[in-house]
């Protein structure tokens, strides 16, 4: 029997220009969004009024969101932070892989053409000590899983 897949193991690159990904923009701590859904539409079926026939109208799916501890000098950070500030956009692709405890690559999802769409940077509270945690959020054009 085989065993059960655990999610705690994975990473996040950040395929940009061809440019070597940074160490730094690996990591990350929770990784949300992984999902795609058809949106339907009610057809109403010949004459019968007691149901109506889904039909698929189109492909959906939520952004890509990405959390972390709070990262200084990351590319990635600077990168967000320039498109955020100059409303100019760059997109890049995203490679999620879920790794197993050997850090064999089990499972992975491509997010094509994805650009930021919200930064957030958690409470800061002087009252409870935490960790500082960077929200990133991505739209992107399509998703692609994969298994490996």
């Amino acid at each position: 029997m085989a065993e059960p897949i655990l999610g705690m193991r994975f990473s996040v690159l950040f395929m940009a220009g061809g440019a070597v990904a940074n160490p730094i923009d690996l990591r990350f701590r929770r990784v949300s969004g992984l999902a795609v859904e058809v949106e339907t539409e009610a057809q109403p079926s010949g004459g019968c009024n007691t149901y109506q026939q889904p039909l698929p109208k189109a492909v959906r799916h939520g952004n890509l969101v990405l959390e972390r501890g709070l990262a200084l000098g990351s590319p990635l950070t600077a990168e967000f932070n320039a498109s955020l500030s100059s409303f100019k956009f760059l997109t890049s692709n995203v490679l999620v892989t879920l790794l197993s405890a050997d850090s064999l690559p089990l499972a992975a999802w491509l997010f094509m053409k994805a650009w930021p769409v919200k930064w957030a940077t958690s409470d800061l509270d002087a009252g409870e000590p935490g960790l500082v945690i960077d929200t990133l959020e991505l739209a992107y054009t399509r998703m692609q899983p994969m298994r490996l």
